[in-house]
């Protein structure tokens, strides 16, 4: 009982109702932000903030499971977070996106590879580095699971509605960093405005109208739904997302994100990848059905 209170204490009440999905002004069309929609949703509960490496630490000492970057042996890494001597060691990179490497040794544990680790520092940090199949297991231990991206969307906008972020309209209201994002020129010079150049513990920066923190920015987080950009107009009660496909949904964009390359940290963005996928940019959070 003492274990499960523990992951129950920093979920908040998602109250039921309608709101609109999606937007009739996309910021990256080809993702299929639209068009908008009205979805009704029934009441649901969802952690305040990303899943930690704490709690997901516990989780390993828990059940020994070993997440799908350690069973393959790498992970895709940001290149400007590696030491020289990492980078050396790499001769490959994501053609259309070449700041992406694929780091032996990278996972969980060692976000940046073999000589980085999660120290007292980085526990209250969002884990990073788990595929969908880790996330959903993590969620299955804790009795919750991933949310759908309506879930996540509604979520996200804090009770407000038509809004770009979860606060607002104003990227930086009164001058305020709202979100851990990347400031400068991308992907050369980030100028740390925000006080990060990486992730940030996850209770950093205001919470929104629901008290959820870092619905934007510091990590990208899963979501249950399959990928599609194609998207009915109907009013729709609890939607799943299709019943198939080849890569799940993520949200929220991640401490990456620049209006020059990656406008995806606001609410109705989404962007994809394929379910055994793991990145140092790449985490979750859980929703649950039942009050805990």
């Amino acid at each position: 009982m003492v274990l499960m209170c523990l992951f129950f204490v920093d979920m908040v009440l998602i109250p039921g109702g309608v709101f609109l999905m999606g937007t009739d002004s996309p910021g990256i069309p080809q993702d299929g932000e639209g068009p908008q929609r009205r979805v009704h949703l029934d009441h649901f509960y969802m952690d305040a903030h990303e899943v930690s490496n704490r709690h997901f630490q516990s989780f390993i000492n828990a059940t020994g499971y070993i997440t799908e970057a350690e069973r393959f042996g790498d992970s895709f890494v940001f290149e400007g977070v590696l030491s020289e001597e990492v980078k050396s060691q790499i001769s490959q990179a994501v053609a259309a996106a070449p700041w992406w490497l694929p780091v032996r040794g990278a996972d969980w544990r060692h976000p940046e590879g073999p000589d980085s680790s999660i120290t007292d520092s980085r526990l209250d940090h969002p884990v990073l580095h788990v595929s969908w199949q880790d996330a959903v297991a993590y969620c299955s231990w804790a009795h919750k699971r991933l949310p759908t991206e309506a879930e996540w969307e509604y979520a996200c906008r804090g009770g407000l509605q038509e809004r770009l972020y979860p606060w607002g309209n104003k990227l930086k209201p009164k001058g305020q960093n709202y979100a851990n994002l990347w400031q400068g020129k991308f992907p050369t010079h980030n100028s740390e405005e925000d006080g990060y150049t990486k992730t940030s513990p996850v209770k950093s920066f205001p919470a929104n109208g629901y008290g959820l923190y870092n619905m934007v920015g510091n990590a990208w987080e899963w979501t249950s739904d399959w990928w599609t950009v194609h998207h009915t107009t109907d009013e729709r009660h609890n939607p799943a997302g299709p019943p198939s496909g080849t890569d799940r949904v993520k949200k929220g964009g991640s401490y990456m994100c620049h209006k020059s390359y990656c406008y995806r940290y606001r609410c109705a963005a989404r962007s994809q990848n394929t379910p055994d996928s793991s990145a140092s940019n790449l985490g979750f959070r859980c929703v649950s059905q039942e009050q805990p």
